[in-house]
């Protein structure tokens, strides 16, 4: 689990959103006043919701686990929307590892 930074990332288009996860494999995601993390972690893709925290104190996953970044892009995780879907609405932010 990283750390958002303070400043929002400059993402032009979905393609580069991918490419972005590709080498990063983590982003902070703000859209509709809520917070989501989407990250790679133990071989799965996932959408976590950054207010719901586990007995861990990490955050909830919100989506399916996924095997690929295809399958993942393309999952209706957020009210039915995938993240092509919301990419319009939503800011960005890196994900800073502590």
């Amino acid at each position: 689990m990283g750390l958002k930074a303070q400043e929002a990332l400059e993402i032009g288009s979905f393609d580069a959103l991918v490419d972005h996860l590709r080498a990063q494999t983590r982003v902070f995601l703000e859209v509709d006043g809520k917070e989501y993390y989407i990250t790679h972690t133990d071989g799965y893709w996932r959408a976590q919701d950054c207010a719901v925290l586990n007995d861990k104190g990490h955050f909830t996953d919100c989506s399916e686990l996924v095997s690929t970044l295809s399958e993942m892009s393309r999952l209706p995780w957020l009210d039915g929307k995938t993240l092509e879907d919301v990419f319009a609405d939503a800011t960005f932010f890196a994900s800073i590892q502590e």
